[in-house]
């Protein structure tokens, strides 16, 4: 028998420094927080790339409870990210609930607890969170021939630290938002750089800049002017919600300003051609940069959209048969949505995994219970994204977890489980909020959506929507267990 505890959280980021901070405000102080790394940070630790930055205004990326009002820019590069979940874990005296290098094997429902087992002891909980976050476990395509290639192989989330890149032939496959902030950095030092594209993506100008002067006088002094602007903030990004859930038709001035950054900085007709989407703007996450494009268009750079045949020993074979010679081989390839390996890590009541009950076909009520799992909440869960910042979803999931522990605590529950038809219910009114929106609609293929087209990511409607449903536990939709 393992060490036992009210409330197992897996995963130090954003989701598990917030549920945890969540149970010390409420008072809650039995609790273990269960990280696999051996830093607090999640995606901001490991994701240490060339550029590695968020696309979400920094006065949005962070906590409500915890602004930080000495951000140097307008969206914060990796290390900024990672230091301030450092400082919230040591404010909010987290530190020591923290059990870093245990990496979860598995998690399974029996005899009334969830029982862990890590690769440094076991432990026994009456509640798990599973904030392992979406962006957690890299997706490497299985190319013909990758064991054969003699140089180095890493994805962007895996970065080779100890790889001299400088004048090397550099091969970066995809062009997805890490590949977006890595390129620009790469060409400038590398001897050839080749850009391997699927499928182009809308890019906007960048409107980050350094936080100074006055601004940051303002927010840092002045009462009221950080939850004011991060007001203001919210309400820009809410305000693109009708256009992507209801009536894309209402992206195209959004599009006009992408097609208008490509003409500025692609004068080549036969690159911009290559680089310019078929889908709707907003099918796939735009992406923003000022430098990607003027890095594609540099004599060093190649941008190559036949598809991949097979890696050799020295490079890539397309499907034209062409060889394009590379010494590194940079993975900017996404993550593993729907086939997460945490999935199989977790048995739930009848010992099936989470992976065999969703099937490939992520569902959960509110984003937050699944049917078959007693006790268990999993924060960014499925159709619980809003257009704004995750960390909004996150406070809002942690709220309501919270209110389902008062609710045991003051009903003598034992268990707590999310019916099927509940579940059920509440995912055909989340199908039919998004069948018009441009996710659905768009013309594209996106890790958004499941093998048979469903989208499993978005909530359909606006952040403040999101809150107010998961603001109080419906009891009437849960199976309830009493304290023996």
């Amino acid at each position: 028998m393992g060490e036992r505890v009210r409330v197992a959280i897996i995963g130090a980021g954003f989701g598990g420094l917030g549920t945890a901070i969540g149970l010390k405000r409420a008072g809650i102080d039995d609790f273990v927080v269960l990280e696999r790394a051996a830093d607090v940070g999640g995606t901001w630790h490991a994701n240490t790339y060339p550029g590695a930055q968020c696309d979400i205004p920094s006065i949005l990326y962070s906590f409500s409870f915890a602004p930080n009002p000495r951000w140097s820019r307008l969206y914060p590069y990796q290390p900024e990210i990672r230091d301030y979940l450092r400082r919230c874990a040591e404010d909010f005296g987290i530190t020591p609930h923290l059990r870093l290098r245990h990496e979860v094997r598995e998690a399974s429902w029996r005899d009334g607890a969830w029982h862990l087992t890590t690769n440094r002891g076991d432990w026994e909980a009456q509640v798990l969170v599973g904030a392992i976050g979406p962006f957690s476990e890299p997706a490497v395509p299985d190319l013909p021939g990758l064991n054969r290639f003699r140089g180095a192989t890493f994805h962007t989330s895996t970065w080779d630290h100890g790889q001299n890149l400088h004048g090397r032939r550099v091969a970066v496959v995809g062009t997805g938002a890490s590949a977006v902030q890595i390129i620009p950095k790469l060409q400038p030092q590398v001897a050839r750089l080749t850009v391997f594209q699927r499928t182009p993506t809308w890019i906007m100008p960048h409107p980050d800049r350094p936080v100074t002067g006055l601004p940051r006088r303002l927010l840092g002094q002045v009462p009221g002017a950080l939850s004011l602007a991060r007001t203001g903030f919210d309400l820009v990004q809410e305000a693109l919600v009708p256009g992507l859930v209801h009536q894309p038709l209402l992206l195209k001035g959004m599009e006009a300003v992408a097609r208008a950054h490509l003409r500025r900085h692609v004068r080549d007709p036969r690159l911009r051609a290559k680089l310019t989407p078929s889908y709707a703007f907003g099918c796939k996450r735009p992406t923003f940069s000022n430098a990607y494009y003027p890095a594609l268009t540099q004599p060093n750079t190649d941008v190559v959209t036949e598809p991949i045949k097979e890696v050799t020993e020295h490079g890539i074979v397309t499907g034209d048969g062409a060889e394009h010679p590379a010494d590194t081989i940079v993975f900017g390839t996404g993550f593993r949505m729907t086939d997460h390996p945490g999935f199989t890590r977790l048995r739930g009541r009848d010992g099936r995994t989470l992976a065999e009950v969703w099937n490939g076909s992520p569902r959960a009520y509110l984003g937050t219970t699944v049917a078959g799992f007693p006790n268990f909440f999993l924060l960014l869960g499925p159709n619980s994204v809003v257009y704004t910042s995750q960390v909004v979803t996150i406070e809002a999931q942690v709220a309501y977890i919270l209110d389902c522990l008062r609710q045991m605590d003051r009903r003598g529950l034992s268990t707590l489980e999310v019916r099927a038809t509940a579940q059920q219910d509440y995912v055909r009114r989340v199908d039919h909020g998004l069948r018009n929106s441009v996710w659905n609609t768009g013309g594209c293929r996106s890790y958004y959506l499941d093998s048979a087209g469903r989208n499993f990511t978005f909530f359909p409607g606006f952040n403040r929507t999101f809150r107010a449903t998961t603001r109080r536990v419906d009891l009437a939709d849960y199976h309830l267990e009493r304290t023996a």
